[in-house]
């Protein structure tokens, strides 16, 4: 079956302090997005979609791009995430610098997707287990409104050095995604217990197995009127001389849900994440990638 894998590499990296979507990690210079494509052509995806910014294109074709187009023959294309796209109808938004969204990104790849897809971030790893689990379940989609979720234990993914934005997701008997609920400041206590500390550092306490979605989504073409139709709602709400606020998947997701539109079966993941929150996650995250290359997960190295 033909898949696509699309990685969205075009944040703006404020908390982190630079350009992470392109920070060299491992033990050969690799970065995030290598090991995602990696596992995904092994997995069985044969096309691959980056979201980026056009200032970014030189340096990621440069850095793996081109390539691993000649390495493997598959298809890279390239999709800019610019605030003029899909805002004419607020064309003062031509100059914001924040990106505006996941929802606006995946919309900004809508021409060179055809397939049923998985969507991930670029730093973030995911692990091999996740991006297989997504590869068997894109087949087995019973029709364009179906769409799948991996699901990561909420311990796995946090940060030592500072809060987190986790969607924390309400699971059904039956394992499907009821709603996922985005919560901006999940962080490990001193007494071991992960709270939301937005109003006060005694805020409520989240269990650590609890569900989270880690922008891992599999999902079929159909979804792009949708993403369409909600952006355009998104854009009519914003208010005059809003720069920060962004329209995200996880809320598009929970009101199909609602409406009785899509339906998402969540894939439980026991893997540890791990990725480029803050800039002090850099040391941990390459000690983590050699690790997995010492323990022969990966080749001496992605670059060969």
């Amino acid at each position: 079956m033909d898949m696509t894998l699309v990685v969205m590499a075009a944040g703006l990296g404020s908390r982190y302090g630079g350009v992470k979507q392109i920070e060299r990690l491992g033990p050969d210079g690799e970065i995030l997005m290598e090991y995602a494509i990696y596992d995904a052509l092994r997995a069985g995806f044969d096309r691959i979609v980056l979201i980026i910014k056009p200032q970014m294109l030189q340096d990621v074709r440069a850095l793996f791009g081109d390539r691993i187009e000649q390495r493997t023959g598959v298809r890279i294309d390239y999709a800019f995430q610019t605030p003029e796209r899909f805002t004419a109808a607020r064309p003062e938004l031509a100059q914001r610098q924040k990106p505006l969204g996941t929802v606006h990104a995946v919309l900004c790849a809508r021409d060179a997707i055809e397939t049923p897809f998985a969507v991930i971030n670029a730093d973030d790893f995911y692990g091999r287990g996740a991006i297989d689990a997504i590869a068997a379940a894109l087949p087995e989609l019973r029709g364009a409104q179906d769409a799948a979720m991996v699901g990561y234990r909420l311990k796995n993914t946090v940060s030592p050095f500072g809060t987190v934005t986790r969607g924390v997701c309400h699971v059904n008997e039956q394992g499907m995604l009821d709603r996922v609920v985005e919560t901006f400041h999940l962080k490990p206590c001193d007494d071991g217990k992960i709270r939301d500390i937005q109003e006060n550092g005694d805020g409520p306490v989240y269990a650590p197995e609890t569900p989270v979605s880690m922008n891992f989504w599999g999902f079929t073409p159909w979804l792009f009127e949708k993403l369409d139709a909600y952006f355009k709602d998104f854009l009519r709400a914003l208010p005059d001389g809003e720069l920060k606020k962004e329209c995200l998947l996880p809320s598009l997701i929970g009101e199909l849900i609602d409406r009785g539109e899509l339906s998402v079966s969540v894939l439980r993941s026991s893997a540890r994440w791990f990725g480029m929150t803050y800039h002090e996650d850099k040391e941990m995250v390459q000690r983590e990638l050699q690790k997995l290359h010492d323990a022969g997960v990966y080749p001496k190295t992605l670059r060969a």
